[in-house]
């Protein structure tokens, strides 16, 4: 089994940054792909970016490419989420899952994903 916190969540003003984190528990989390979706509110949870097992593989959904970096370090059970030129459309609770086969073949399906974290609520002022 395992377990996924996030945290580095808050609100920030248009044009700022902001860096997710996403700390698993359990030995076999370097073998995961790990992905971050995101929820507004009245919206469905939707993708947002991947990160296979190795890091050699990253995916982004087009409304965040070239704004949001996906990075991780297995030797700290902790995969990233850097979000710079953040937009009041970014407003949302992040989760991270993470999908325990280590093929990772649609990263951009919720389906995918065998764990979920609780979320961390980010919000992005005008």
């Amino acid at each position: 089994q395992v377990q996924l916190v996030e945290s580095g969540g808050g609100l920030v003003q248009a044009g700022g940054s902001l860096r997710l984190s996403c700390a698993a528990s359990g030995r076999t989390f370097s073998f995961y792909g790990v992905g971050w979706f995101r929820q507004a509110p009245g919206k469905e949870r939707e993708f947002a970016a991947g990160i296979n097992w190795s890091g050699g593989n990253t995916y982004y959904a087009d409304s965040v490419k070239g704004r949001f970096t996906i990075s991780r370090d297995n030797a700290k059970n902790t995969v990233w989420l850097q979000m710079n030129s953040l937009k009041p459309e970014d407003t949302a609770v992040y989760y991270c899952a993470a999908d325990r086969t280590r093929a990772y073949v649609y990263p951009f399906f919720q389906s995918e994903y065998d764990y979920w974290g609780q979320g961390t609520q980010v919000t992005v002022s005008s």
